[in-house]
């Protein structure tokens, strides 16, 4: 008998097992009763032509009445529209560019078609419909009788050359031929929490005969994927809990003091909560692994800082991982401000208890690399911070303590582990996102870190108001726009212009879908958005003339990208036209203006992210998010949630809701599917909690899972061998 694991070829066949590798890469038998419906249709083929309900999903069953074949009205390209009828009502199929549907859909034929209804001049119609003939009576009778017939109709994610009605007849074979073997869940677990056997959940999901099924179902496989995530999470930590490290305790008199004492302003009370938590956490003699989030601007560099210097008073040293090159300067240049004498050790006007700040890019001169190397290596630097080049081979550390990734989710496993491995014992680890990340998602995505949450903004810190400008419906605010910006810039203050890509020899064209004219639904081919080394020279030349326009983007070489971010901090540069390189770290306190063009091509993060560029200083921050797209999009829902608010977390759940989860246990990077399949982590808020629960009591138990081998299989497979140096780096 197969199981989970057998080769799908084995269970049905080589040829329709090469169609479901290639199109949704399902491999084995598992993967295959993995593959759940996305939805389940009611009983279509008994609803009468002539009782269609406009927006329900139908399968019906009918008879091919006539074919035509059309040109478009405003495009190139036909449709072919079919009417079918079931003897008393009629139905209009209209396919988009699939002119071979003509030679396909012969009259007389009978058929099951699939789609959503919708309403053309008076009639009901189904777009761009799921096709399935019935060739013969076996077919009618085999697809009707068993499929079509139940209660519920499973409808499967599918591809052209796989339609969800043949998934349909590969799941019913592997159903009868698989043995699910253990079950992931212990016994005791699925009796305290009411949850079906593994063998009944795959069936009722696949084969329900009411909604109820699906419900039982669908709780039990959400129970799963949450629980055996979990128990590889709390391993994790458990795992992280048993290494040893240098404890870091602060000491009196030293750098963190005497950087207290001159910093300029007042630390809030959620950057003392947060420093005590990370105090603790380095003075004990295993190494911290803490999760520091935070609003834009909410002060977790400061916080970082003092941690840093934590380490340096007990002797070690700190090294900071940031993105980019911009970035990287952007700390450096902060870091030795806010130290001021207290960062230059050997230097005149030194303090008397000081240090040094390295840097470490890659574009650096032999010279300025050579002196930063040694200082690191020989432990002069007690603070070092950089790019990539960080984690090359002949960067050495005297005593490497704490590493800080700043924005880590743009770094992979592999480089955040050669960091931590240039130190002679397991360093304690400080992860910073400004990227607010809802709870259940930190459980997940961090569940093997401890969480701090900065929410607090710093005494002084302007609101922000942002506007969104419709280009398309109304391009005149667009000219106001520029107006506006000009106003910010002659009353003294500095402006931001935001373009999606920098221009030249990238790809431009992007697909997406069009506003719909009365017959024609299709997708076609957008402009590209505006690009920073067309953009920058139409404002010189243009609405913006007389003011100093100047670009940044990632082509530009390092020293000219530290030179134009000088230039601008120094008030040299009204208008800085940039891609997102300025999107996290730098800080202007001048700029109070930011117009992002195309906006919808942008993520909801990333545009919160870039509008906290601006309101820094004395005055109020102003956002305008220029885009073409209509009122009625889900991009421009999107753009007015963030026009809406300024809360960081609510918008991480408005971004989360907009899109998957991706592979929490860190396959985006490694370009794997999904791992989680039911589970929503926003949805299901309640049963990630309940599983955290038990799974770090299961673990605290047994920590080798030895009394639960269903669960090793289940953990084992999650944890394949990609994910497994994943986890061990991790």
């Amino acid at each position: 008998m197969a199981t989970m694991t057998s080769p799908l070829r084995s269970v049905i066949g080589d040829k329709a097992a090469k169609v479901l590798a290639k199109g949704l890469e399902l491999e084995t038998a598992g993967d295959l009763l993995r593959h759940y419906p996305r939805r389940y249709a009611e009983r279509g083929v008994l609803t009468p032509l002539n009782e269609l309900a406009v927006d329900d999903y139908v399968t019906v069953m009918a008879e091919i009445h006539k074919v035509d074949v059309v040109p478009m009205r405003n495009r190139r390209g036909t449709m072919v529209k079919v009417v079918v009828t079931d003897g008393n009502g009629r139905l209009t199929l209209t396919f988009f560019n699939q002119s071979w549907r003509a030679k396909q859909l012969a009259v007389g034929q009978r058929g099951l078609f699939a789609g959503k209804v919708g309403d053309y001049r008076g009639s009901r119609q189904l777009t761009n419909p799921q096709t399935q003939l019935l060739d013969d009576e076996d077919d009618e009778r085999t697809v009707a009788q068993e499929d079509m017939l139940a209660k519920l109709i499973p409808v499967y994610p599918a591809t052209a050359a796989m339609p969800t009605w043949n998934i349909t007849k590969a799941v019913r074979v592997a159903l009868d031929v698989v043995d699910v073997g253990l079950d992931p869940l212990p016994d005791e677990l699925r009796s305290q929490r009411d949850l079906l056997g593994l063998a009944d959940a795959l069936r009722l999901i696949h084969r329900p005969q009411s909604r109820e099924d699906v419900a039982a179902a669908t709780e039990r496989l959400k129970w799963e994927e949450a629980f055996v995530l979990q128990v590889v999470l709390a391993q994790r930590r458990a795992a992280a809990a048993a290494q040893p490290a240098v404890p870091r305790r602060t000491v009196l008199g030293g750098l963190l003091e005497a950087f207290d004492e001159r910093l300029p302003f007042e630390l809030t009370g959620g950057q003392r909560d947060v420093s005590a938590e990370i105090f603790r956490d380095i003075g004990r003699d295993h190494p911290m692994h803490r999760l520091l989030q935070g609003e834009v601007g909410s002060g977790k560099t400061v916080v970082a800082l003092r941690a840093m210097l934590a380490v340096v008073d007990s002797g070690g040293q700190a090294a900071l991982l940031a993105p980019t090159e911009v970035l990287a300067q952007q700390h450096a240049r902060t870091v030795r401000d806010l130290l001021g004498p207290l960062g230059r050790a050997g230097e005149l006007g030194s303090g008397e208890i000081s240090t040094r700040v390295a840097l470490l890019t890659g574009s650096q001169s032999a010279q300025s690399r050579r002196e930063n190397l040694l200082d690191a290596a020989g432990g002069a630097a007690g603070i070092v911070i950089g790019t990539h080049a960080l984690l090359q081979e002949h960067v050495q550390f005297a005593d490497l303590g704490l590493v800080v990734v700043d924005e880590q989710h743009r770094f992979g496993v592999e480089q955040r582990d050669a960091l931590r491995a240039k130190a002679a014992t397991p360093p304690h680890v400080l992860v910073m996102t400004a990227t607010p990340i809802p709870r259940t998602v930190a459980m997940t995505v961090y569940g093997d870190l401890e969480t701090s949450m900065l929410t607090e903004l710093p005494q002084g810190r302007m609101p922000i108001q942002t506007t969104v400008v419709p280009t398309g419906e109304k391009p005149q605010w667009l000219e106001r726009a520029w107006e506006r910006v000009g106003e910010e810039v002659r009353s003294g203050r500095q402006a931001y212009v935001v373009c999606a890509r920098i221009g030249g020899d990238e790809v431009e064209d992007v697909l997406a879908p069009l506003t719909t004219d009365e017959d024609d639904e299709e997708t076609t081919r957008r402009r590209p958005p505006a690009a920073v080394v067309e953009v920058a020279p139409m404002l010189a030349e243009g609405p913006l003339r007389g003011l100093r326009v100047e670009m940044l983007h990632g082509r530009m070489p390092a020293d000219a990208k530290d030179e134009v971010m000088r230039r601008f901090a120094a008030g040299d540069i009204d208008v800085l036209v940039a891609t997102t390189v300025i999107e996290v770290g730098v800080d202007v306190a001048n700029a109070t203006v930011m117009l992002v063009m195309d906006a919808d091509r942008f993520g909801v993060s990333q545009l919160h992210q870039l509008r906290g560029r601006v309101g820094r200083g004395a005055h109020t921050g102003l956002c305008l998010l220029a885009t073409e797209v209509p009122a009625e999009s889900p991009a421009r829902e999107r753009l007015d949630g963030v026009a809406a608010t300024l809360d960081g977390v609510a918008l991480a759940r408005l971004d989360l809701e907009q899109r998957r989860e991706g592979d929490v246990l860190g396959a985006m990077q490694s370009g794997r599917r999904s791992s989680l399949r039911l589970l929503r982590l926003l949805r299901d808020e309640d049963v990630i909690v309940a599983a955290r629960e038990d799974a770090t009591a299961l673990v605290e138990e047994d920590p080798t899972l030895s009394r639960h081998d269903g669960l090793v299989s289940a953990v084992r497979e999650l944890v394949d061998t990609d994910r497994a140096d994943y986890l061990e780096k991790a």
